[in-house]
């Protein structure tokens, strides 16, 4: 009987005629994510609201931009799109994102979302945009089988612990850590070692205020001797392979570790390994209690009548804990409101909610520099050449430490 009235249901909402819609540009394209997006939808249309999909595969591109771009020119822009970090600030800055401080308001936002998050989704004091998720960049994700062929018994909590644990990995006839040879992920293996050797603080000199003395510094240049170190773990054929083969390498028991961000957890869970039993995670070794992130965060343009009356609709679903928890089941991260319950959510996204409202509390909780959430864009290639260049023994750690002073300057 539930079902049949569910069928009749969704038959009286595909009919509807709807009084209100949503233009939604996004790049969730996957069966997971497009699945989760579908929830979103679902609720919209409940309440009378119908959803006009813009879906970008591949990725949120500059072919996207260029089409948000013509759109909003014209006078015509989207509801909503889907943006990461400085993308958001760049539009604010150009006065075109719609004020959404009464729904923000009325539904407590500023209480729930975590500060470091905020620091994206208002400008001027204007909530602008509504954040889906966190995505946390320091993670390591581990083959529990090939551990244990390895006598690794103890989860490394330091650098040199690491190093300890991926020589035995080695010795055991594995692969130490899993890698693909692209710059942004060995920007993300710099995030986490740089955290390690220099603390949280030292990350926010160096790649928030980009301040020159902590760039030059005798910690920046330990940050990459520990790179050299790692890159005596990867396999020969690491360069350019793509991050989810790396993942899988981990998975199929080729190798002991791979560091990513919780997105790769995705990639076990689709294998049907179970976290705690087929593979472990934790924080980068000397990262315990600080949370690098990114977050996807749908930016909200400014739209009359009742445009605008449906975006608050959106932006409200968006911050639903129903559809954040839904969401970040699916996608790997965890919610953009610390006050949402972990019940559904496996070890691992247990401990990622436990780690990021800890963080918040704590101010430990900073923008990922390889994943545009500390420095614009310019700067972050910038840095992304000097790491990758380094990684592959073009230049050396004294060279790179003063590379990143200059690629600061950018």
């Amino acid at each position: 009987m539930k079902k049949i009235i569910a069928a009749a249901a969704a038959l009286l909402v595909s009919g509807a005629s709807f009084a209100q819609s949503v233009e939604v540009l996004h790049w969730w394209t996957s069966g997971g994510e497009a699945a989760a997006l579908n929830v979103l939808k679902g609720n919209l249309e409940k309440q009378g609201v119908k959803w006009n999909d813009m879906p970008v595969a591949g990725g949120g591109g500059e072919q996207a931009m260029t089409a948000l771009r013509a759109r909003v020119t014209a006078g015509n822009p989207p509801t909503a799109v889907q943006m990461l970090g400085f993308d958001i600030t760049d539009w604010a800055k150009q006065g075109v994102l719609a004020d959404l401080n009464a729904v923000a308001a009325k539904e407590g936002w500023d209480k729930t979302v975590p500060k470091a998050l905020q620091a994206f989704s208002k400008h001027d004091g204007k909530w602008i945009a509504a954040p889906v998720n966190v995505h946390s960049t320091n993670w390591v994700w581990a083959n529990k089988e090939v551990l244990d062929k390895a006598g690794v018994t103890k989860l490394p909590a330091s650098f040199d612990e690491f190093m300890d644990a991926a020589a035995k990995v080695q010795k055991a006839g594995f692969i130490a850590l899993a890698h693909g040879g692209q710059p942004w992920q060995e920007a993300t293996i710099f995030d986490g070692v740089v955290l390690s050797t220099g603390g949280i603080d030292f990350y926010r000199k160096a790649f928030i205020s980009k301040d020159k003395a902590a760039l030059g510094s005798d910690t920046m240049l330990k940050s990459f001797e520990r790179m050299a170190q790692i890159r005596k773990l990867v396999d020969k054929d690491f360069s350019n392979r793509d991050w989810n083969l790396a993942a899988a390498m981990v998975i199929n028991g080729k190798a002991g570790f791979q560091i990513m961000g919780d997105w790769a957890k995705g990639e076990f869970l689709n294998a049907k390994k179970v976290p705690g039993k087929d593979f472990v995670c934790f924080r980068f070794p000397g990262t315990q209690g600080m949370v690098s992130f990114n977050s996807d965060q749908f930016a909200m343009f400014k739209v009359g009548g009742d445009k605008a009356a449906a975006q608050v609709k959106l932006a409200s679903a968006i911050m639903d804990p129903g559809f954040q928890s839904a969401f970040n089941v699916v996608k790997g991260s965890v919610p953009a409101r610390t006050d949402v319950p972990d019940t559904a959510f496996d070890d691992c996204g247990k401990k990622g909610m436990k780690d990021l409202a800890e963080a918040n509390t704590k101010n430990t909780l900073v923008g990922s520099m390889a994943h545009g959430h500390a420095v614009p864009a310019s700067i972050k290639n910038a840095f992304y050449d000097v790491i990758t260049r380094h990684f592959n023994g073009q230049i050396d750690s004294k060279a790179a430490v003063k590379e990143m002073v200059a690629a600061a300057s950018n």
